[in-house]
Protein backbone atom coordinates (compact mmCIF):
# COMPACT_ATOMS: atom_id res chain seq x y z
CA UNK A 1 0.00 0.00 0.00
CA UNK A 2 2.85 2.71 1.15
CA UNK A 3 4.41 2.06 -2.24
CA UNK A 4 1.05 2.57 -4.49
CA UNK A 5 -0.01 5.66 -2.61
CA UNK A 6 3.86 7.45 -2.30
CA UNK A 7 6.03 6.16 -5.02
CA UNK A 8 3.90 5.52 -7.80
CA UNK A 9 0.92 7.26 -6.61
CA UNK A 10 -1.61 4.77 -8.08
CA UNK A 11 -4.86 3.70 -5.89
CA UNK A 12 -5.31 0.60 -4.74
CA UNK A 13 -7.59 -1.55 -6.47
CA UNK A 14 -9.70 -4.50 -5.36
CA UNK A 15 -7.01 -6.73 -6.90
CA UNK A 16 -4.37 -5.02 -4.71
CA UNK A 17 -6.69 -5.22 -1.66
CA UNK A 18 -7.70 -9.08 -1.87
CA UNK A 19 -3.86 -9.90 -2.71
CA UNK A 20 -2.47 -13.01 -0.80
CA UNK A 21 0.58 -12.90 1.46
CA UNK A 22 3.17 -15.22 0.34
CA UNK A 23 3.85 -17.94 3.15
CA UNK A 24 7.55 -17.09 4.63
CA UNK A 25 9.54 -20.55 4.67
CA UNK A 26 11.79 -20.66 7.22
CA UNK A 27 14.59 -22.93 6.61
CA UNK A 28 17.04 -24.31 9.04
CA UNK A 29 20.46 -23.37 9.08
CA UNK A 30 23.11 -25.95 8.47
CA UNK A 31 24.93 -26.56 11.60
CA UNK A 32 28.58 -28.14 12.22
CA UNK A 33 29.44 -30.57 14.61
CA UNK A 34 32.47 -29.85 16.84
CA UNK A 35 34.58 -32.67 14.85
CA UNK A 36 33.90 -30.54 11.48
CA UNK A 37 34.72 -27.11 13.03
CA UNK A 38 37.69 -28.89 14.48
CA UNK A 39 38.94 -30.16 11.12
CA UNK A 40 38.25 -26.66 9.37
CA UNK A 41 40.01 -24.64 11.83
CA UNK A 42 43.18 -27.62 11.14
CA UNK A 43 43.34 -27.00 7.60
CA UNK A 44 43.33 -23.23 8.53
CA UNK A 45 46.61 -21.26 9.05
CA UNK A 46 47.92 -17.73 10.37
CA UNK A 47 45.10 -14.81 10.64
CA UNK A 48 42.17 -16.71 9.02
CA UNK A 49 42.53 -19.24 11.82
CA UNK A 50 42.26 -17.11 14.45
CA UNK A 51 39.18 -14.86 13.07
CA UNK A 52 37.21 -18.43 11.86
CA UNK A 53 37.87 -19.58 15.48
CA UNK A 54 37.35 -16.23 17.23
CA UNK A 55 34.16 -16.33 15.23
CA UNK A 56 32.85 -19.86 16.32
CA UNK A 57 34.43 -18.69 19.74
CA UNK A 58 32.22 -16.00 20.26
CA UNK A 59 29.17 -16.75 18.04
CA UNK A 60 29.79 -13.56 15.89
CA UNK A 61 29.06 -12.47 12.33
CA UNK A 62 31.68 -11.98 10.24
CA UNK A 63 31.55 -8.16 9.81
CA UNK A 64 31.37 -7.89 13.85
CA UNK A 65 34.70 -9.85 13.99
CA UNK A 66 36.39 -7.67 11.11
CA UNK A 67 34.93 -4.76 12.85
CA UNK A 68 36.74 -5.03 16.32
CA UNK A 69 39.08 -2.39 17.54
CA UNK A 70 42.15 -3.21 20.09
CA UNK A 71 40.12 -1.82 23.22
CA UNK A 72 36.66 -4.23 21.95
CA UNK A 73 39.27 -6.83 23.58
CA UNK A 74 39.21 -7.67 27.14
CA UNK A 75 41.36 -10.36 27.71
CA UNK A 76 41.98 -10.60 31.73
CA UNK A 77 37.79 -10.36 32.41
CA UNK A 78 37.29 -13.59 28.94
CA UNK A 79 34.90 -10.97 27.53
CA UNK A 80 34.92 -9.39 24.17
CA UNK A 81 32.66 -6.53 23.37
CA UNK A 82 30.78 -6.12 19.73
CA UNK A 83 29.83 -2.31 18.84
CA UNK A 84 26.90 -1.37 16.40
CA UNK A 85 26.34 -5.29 15.49
CA UNK A 86 22.96 -5.85 14.03
CA UNK A 87 20.19 -3.32 14.92
CA UNK A 88 23.30 -0.76 15.56
CA UNK A 89 23.62 -2.56 18.98
CA UNK A 90 26.41 -3.16 21.27
CA UNK A 91 26.65 -6.11 23.17
CA UNK A 92 28.91 -8.65 25.17
CA UNK A 93 29.84 -11.84 24.42
CA UNK A 94 32.37 -14.97 26.03
CA UNK A 95 35.85 -14.63 25.24
CA UNK A 96 37.42 -18.22 24.87
CA UNK A 97 40.36 -18.83 27.33
CA UNK A 98 42.16 -21.06 24.87
CA UNK A 99 42.22 -17.87 22.51
CA UNK A 100 43.83 -15.64 25.40
CA UNK A 101 47.72 -16.67 24.25
CA UNK A 102 46.85 -16.06 20.77
CA UNK A 103 44.81 -12.83 20.68
CA UNK A 104 47.90 -11.66 22.81
CA UNK A 105 50.58 -12.93 20.51
CA UNK A 106 48.72 -11.37 17.56
CA UNK A 107 48.46 -7.90 18.99
CA UNK A 108 51.91 -7.65 19.41
CA UNK A 109 52.80 -8.65 16.34
CA UNK A 110 50.27 -6.14 14.94
CA UNK A 111 51.43 -3.07 16.47
CA UNK A 112 54.37 -3.23 14.18
CA UNK A 113 51.35 -1.44 11.99
CA UNK A 114 50.21 0.95 14.21
CA UNK A 115 53.68 2.23 14.82
CA UNK A 116 54.61 1.76 10.98
CA UNK A 117 51.14 4.42 10.54
CA UNK A 118 52.30 6.48 13.34
CA UNK A 119 55.81 7.33 11.64
CA UNK A 120 54.45 8.07 8.73
CA UNK A 121 52.01 10.32 9.78
CA UNK A 122 49.56 8.31 8.11
CA UNK A 123 45.69 9.09 8.50
CA UNK A 124 44.16 7.60 11.37
CA UNK A 125 41.97 4.58 10.94
CA UNK A 126 37.90 5.22 10.14
CA UNK A 127 35.51 5.49 12.87
CA UNK A 128 31.97 5.03 13.01
CA UNK A 129 29.42 7.45 12.82
CA UNK A 130 29.86 11.18 14.16
CA UNK A 131 33.24 10.04 16.02
CA UNK A 132 35.72 11.08 13.30
CA UNK A 133 34.51 14.90 13.92
CA UNK A 134 34.26 14.98 16.86
CA UNK A 135 37.07 12.81 18.15
CA UNK A 136 39.47 14.38 14.77
CA UNK A 137 42.09 12.24 16.52
CA UNK A 138 40.62 9.31 18.50
CA UNK A 139 41.35 7.62 14.78
CA UNK A 140 45.49 7.79 15.49
CA UNK A 141 45.02 6.37 18.60
CA UNK A 142 45.78 2.38 19.65
CA UNK A 143 42.69 1.92 21.58
CA UNK A 144 40.80 2.42 18.15
CA UNK A 145 43.35 0.33 15.72
CA UNK A 146 42.09 -2.56 14.29
CA UNK A 147 42.36 -6.29 15.46
CA UNK A 148 42.58 -7.42 12.20
CA UNK A 149 44.10 -4.82 9.51
CA UNK A 150 45.31 -5.33 6.21
CA UNK A 151 48.79 -5.43 5.48
CA UNK A 152 48.54 -2.70 2.89
CA UNK A 153 47.06 0.99 2.66
CA UNK A 154 43.78 1.81 0.80
CA UNK A 155 41.46 4.28 -0.17
CA UNK A 156 38.87 4.83 1.72
CA UNK A 157 35.54 5.08 -0.52
CA UNK A 158 33.64 7.03 1.11
CA UNK A 159 35.99 10.18 1.74
CA UNK A 160 38.93 8.96 -0.40
CA UNK A 161 41.44 9.20 2.28
CA UNK A 162 44.10 7.08 2.55
CA UNK A 163 44.04 4.78 5.60
CA UNK A 164 44.26 1.01 6.71
CA UNK A 165 41.45 -1.12 7.12
CA UNK A 166 40.58 -3.76 8.31
CA UNK A 167 41.32 -6.96 6.39
CA UNK A 168 38.31 -7.79 3.27
CA UNK A 169 35.89 -10.42 4.48
CA UNK A 170 36.86 -11.88 1.13
CA UNK A 171 39.52 -13.71 2.56
CA UNK A 172 38.33 -14.89 5.17
CA UNK A 173 35.62 -16.08 3.10
CA UNK A 174 37.57 -17.99 0.20
CA UNK A 175 39.99 -19.41 2.84
CA UNK A 176 37.43 -20.84 4.89
CA UNK A 177 35.71 -22.36 1.93
CA UNK A 178 38.92 -24.24 0.39
CA UNK A 179 39.82 -25.59 4.41
CA UNK A 180 35.73 -27.69 4.38
CA UNK A 181 36.88 -28.28 0.75
CA UNK A 182 40.21 -30.03 2.09
CA UNK A 183 38.29 -30.98 5.21
CA UNK A 184 36.03 -32.94 3.22
CA UNK A 185 32.72 -31.57 4.58
CA UNK A 186 29.95 -32.02 2.73
CA UNK A 187 27.59 -29.49 3.89
CA UNK A 188 27.06 -26.04 2.27
CA UNK A 189 28.97 -24.50 4.91
CA UNK A 190 30.30 -21.01 5.03
CA UNK A 191 31.45 -18.76 7.48
CA UNK A 192 28.10 -17.64 9.50
CA UNK A 193 27.80 -21.35 10.20
CA UNK A 194 29.85 -20.78 12.57
CA UNK A 195 27.88 -18.62 13.98
CA UNK A 196 24.86 -20.63 13.76
CA UNK A 197 27.45 -23.82 15.56
CA UNK A 198 28.22 -21.54 18.75
CA UNK A 199 24.25 -21.29 19.44
CA UNK A 200 23.69 -24.86 18.65
CA UNK A 201 26.30 -26.27 20.53
CA UNK A 202 25.89 -24.15 23.58
CA UNK A 203 22.56 -25.43 23.24
CA UNK A 204 23.59 -29.09 23.41
CA UNK A 205 25.46 -28.15 26.38
CA UNK A 206 22.26 -27.48 28.28
CA UNK A 207 22.87 -23.53 28.69
CA UNK A 208 19.91 -21.40 29.13
CA UNK A 209 18.49 -20.25 25.60
CA UNK A 210 17.95 -16.12 26.84
CA UNK A 211 22.07 -16.73 27.60
CA UNK A 212 22.35 -17.61 24.08
CA UNK A 213 20.18 -14.81 22.92
CA UNK A 214 22.02 -12.14 24.70
CA UNK A 215 25.28 -13.72 23.38
CA UNK A 216 24.19 -13.48 19.80
CA UNK A 217 22.52 -10.37 19.97
CA UNK A 218 18.77 -11.54 19.18
CA UNK A 219 16.55 -8.90 19.76
CA UNK A 220 13.74 -11.87 18.78
CA UNK A 221 13.77 -14.83 20.90
CA UNK A 222 12.02 -16.37 18.21
CA UNK A 223 15.54 -16.24 15.42
CA UNK A 224 17.15 -18.36 18.10
CA UNK A 225 15.28 -20.82 19.06
CA UNK A 226 15.94 -21.98 15.85
CA UNK A 227 19.18 -23.58 17.07
CA UNK A 228 16.47 -25.92 18.94
CA UNK A 229 15.43 -27.51 15.89
CA UNK A 230 18.95 -28.27 14.92
CA UNK A 231 20.28 -29.95 18.00
CA UNK A 232 21.59 -33.27 18.26
CA UNK A 233 21.10 -34.13 21.81
CA UNK A 234 17.73 -33.75 24.01
CA UNK A 235 17.80 -30.40 24.79
CA UNK A 236 14.30 -30.57 26.23
CA UNK A 237 15.30 -33.03 28.96
CA UNK A 238 12.08 -35.14 27.61
CA UNK A 239 12.38 -39.02 28.18
CA UNK A 240 10.25 -41.04 25.42
CA UNK A 241 7.94 -43.68 27.22
CA UNK A 242 9.73 -46.46 24.80
CA UNK A 243 12.81 -45.43 26.31
CA UNK A 244 11.68 -46.50 30.29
Amino acid sequence: MFVYRHVLDKPIGDDELNAVRAIYKRRLPVVLTIKEVHSIFDKLSGINRLMAMLIYGCGLRIHECLNLRIKDVDIEQGMLIVRAGKGDKDRRTVLPESLKDDLIKHIAEIRSFYDSDRKEDMNGVYLPNALEKKYPNAGKEWGWFWLFPSKSLSVDPRTKIVRRHHIHPASLQKAFKAASAEAEITKQASVHTLRHSFATHLLENGYDIRTIQELLGHSNLQTTMISTHVATKNILGVRSPLDR
